[in-house]
């Protein structure tokens, strides 16, 4: 029975550390490669939709010119557009006026890196460049309607696009429709959007506002199990973020028909791009992949269900948000309560323990902006957390100590029978039952606290808070691994080393871990099993390496968690007359 539940116990250890090591390091593995298509095929048009009784269509949404390719010789040169500028708060940028495109867009408050030579994120940019990644809004109409497509040069009017001044893009048809787009932007990253057909053709319409954003190619994930990254949004109250790019590409397109209210975009681990239509109206919301010309083309699309029929001299208005920024948690939570948009706090991913990840959030943000140091609130949520949890660790270290108090006699029963594993069970429980020691008293409580562990490390990875966030000394980025790693004799050489030997770039913080796990595993009884003990005695080493890629925010949670656990078990073995030689 012992040898049994050494065994087991074994087992359950290891498939944990190897769960955590695929989990949290490698990610997911890639899928296999998908066959390429042709490369020459035609960019795909949308197929007519019934809309209100007649039959509706827009032009053809990427054009040669937009993917990169060279037009045909016949075709006449484009037409010179000359971009709207966005000069706002915290964004800079343009709109393109071929196709009031939103595609050059630059966050002011954020960086690539820390440091000399730290260029500010640039999220959206223009095709045919790599990684493009834009928004475009437009309508469709029943299909006598001539309407602006992408490679439509608009007029502009208002100068450069400001917090404090909205511009106008307008374009008129030759059947006498005008079409206008009032741009504006508030003191962050959100964009109104105000679409205007005014009908001054000899017919009535039949129209419908959409917004789009596209990503041609495919971005570059971290393809972690607990973040979310692709297509994301909410409709009718639901969140929806289950699929991601492979998914999109391999399943084929999503439609979310007949919502009164939501959003959709597409998600990364700090930005976000997101439609927000106009809440008090239905639409749909589709997310589609194609293969145009040999790039992957991924789109977030709403359209406005039923459309409105504009009568002769008629005008009809559409209002419409978009929002192309960082995943604050305090702006995403007041844009969706301002705006009234259901579940657009969800754009963080919290995941399953949100009961948990939400107030630890929250705890580490009031101590953040009370010390105005993102490391030394750890520390302090570190300590709520141990008192939080003391009584519980208290019969777990006192139950421990126990154990260790008694591996002398069990080490003399193992030996007095050696050869009768059953008398070896019953003397092992005998002496438990004397000596009132319970063997899983000190697991229980342990096991009560992984989810807590669990939702901070989530809490630590999916918010943008502790990115660039200094600590004390050699660490200016904590949501960046150690950078005093043993490859660079801990920050004193500077040199590009080749890959073959990274697994040595382990940091000052991820060997003060694994130092204080080992001494922690060093107060608790041994396993009289020598295979299992010596799987426990490993366990320092591999967590070391496992960790050393880690943000070294949660390796100095883990070390302080550590050290605060050590010194309350220390106490408690002295109370309990236990030598940390016994055993």
């Amino acid at each position: 029975m012992g040898d049994m539940k050494n065994l087991l116990s074994a087992v359950v250890l290891s498939m944990l550390v190897l769960f955590l090591y695929q989990t949290f390091y490698l990610g997911p593995m890639d899928e296999l490669a998908r066959e390429q298509e042709q490369l020459d095929q035609e960019a795909e048009v949308d197929q007519p939709l019934d809309l209100g009784g007649e039959t509706i269509t827009d032009p053809d949404p990427l054009s040669r010119e937009i993917l990169g390719e060279a037009p045909p010789e016949a075709a006449p040169p484009p037409a010179v557009s000359v971009p709207v500028i966005i000069d706002a708060a915290r964004v800079r940028g343009s709109i393109s006026t071929r196709g009031a495109t939103l595609d050059n867009l630059v966050l002011k408050d954020y960086y690539d890196r820390v440091g000399e030579g730290a260029l500010n994120i640039n999220l959206l940019r223009p095709a045919p460049e790599n990684n493009a990644y834009f928004a475009r809004f437009g309508w469709r109409a029943n299909a006598s309607v001539e309407l602006p497509g992408e490679n439509t040069v608009w007029n502009a009017r208002g100068g450069t696009l400001t917090t404090d001044n909205p511009v106008e893009l307008y374009w008129e048809n030759s059947q006498g429709v005008t079409f206008r787009q009032f741009f504006s932007v508030d003191e962050n990253f959100l964009f109104t959007i105000r679409q205007v057909v005014e009908n001054n053709s000899g017919a009535r319409i039949n129209i419908a506002p959409t917004g789009d954003i596209w990503r041609i190619d495919t971005p570059d994930t971290l393809g972690f199990f607990i973040l979310h990254e692709g297509p994301v949004g909410a409709f009718n109250d639901q969140v929806e973020d289950d699929y991601d790019y492979d998914d999109l590409a391999d399943d084929g397109p999503l439609e979310y028909a007949g919502s009164n209210n939501g959003w959709l975009g597409f998600t990364g681990k700090n930005w976000l791009t997101a439609l927000i239509p106009d809440q008090g109206k239905s639409f749909t919301g589709n997310y589609t992949y194609s293969k145009m010309r040999g790039r992957d083309v991924y789109r977030a699309r709403f359209l406005v269900e039923g459309g409105e029929v504009v009568a002769i001299g008629g005008r009809s208005e559409y209002t419409s948000h978009f929002f192309a920024g960082a995943k604050e948690v305090d702006l995403i939570d007041a844009y969706s309560e301002a705006y009234n948009i259901p579940k657009f706090d969800w754009a963080i991913d919290w995941g399953w323990f949100s009961f948990l990840t939400q107030p630890i959030y929250f705890t580490l943000d009031f101590f953040f902006k009370a010390t105005g140091n993102y490391g030394v609130a750890i520390l302090i949520l570190t300590i709520i957390i141990k008192i939080f949890f003391f009584p519980l660790a208290n019969k777990s270290y006192r139950a421990m100590s126990k154990m260790k108090k008694l591996q002398p006699k069990m080490k003399q029963i193992k030996e007095r029978y050696a050869d009768d594993k059953t008398r070896q069970q019953q003397e092992t429980m005998a002496l438990y039952k004397k000596e009132k020691v319970n063997p899983a008293a000190g697991c229980l409580p342990i096991l009560l606290q992984i989810p807590v562990f669990f939702a901070l490390y989530k809490t630590l990875f999916v918010t943008i808070d502790s990115r660039h966030q200094p600590f004390f000394g050699w660490i200016h980025d904590l949501s960046a691994p150690d950078p005093a790693t043993l490859i660079t004799g801990f920050g004193l050489i500077d040199w590009s080393y080749p890959g073959w030997i990274s697994f040595l770039a382990i940091g000052i913080w991820p060997i003060l871990m694994g130092l204080t796990m080992w001494l922690q595993m060093k107060l608790n009884p041994q396993s009289p099993d020598p295979i299992q003990a010596k799987i426990f005695m490993f366990m320092p080493i591999l967590f070391t390496f496992i960790l050393a890629p880690f943000p070294v925010a949660l390796v100095i949670y883990w070390t302080w968690n550590n050290l605060l656990s050590i010194t309350q078990q220390w106490i408690i073995m002295r109370r309990e007359g236990v030598s940390i030689k016994d055993g």
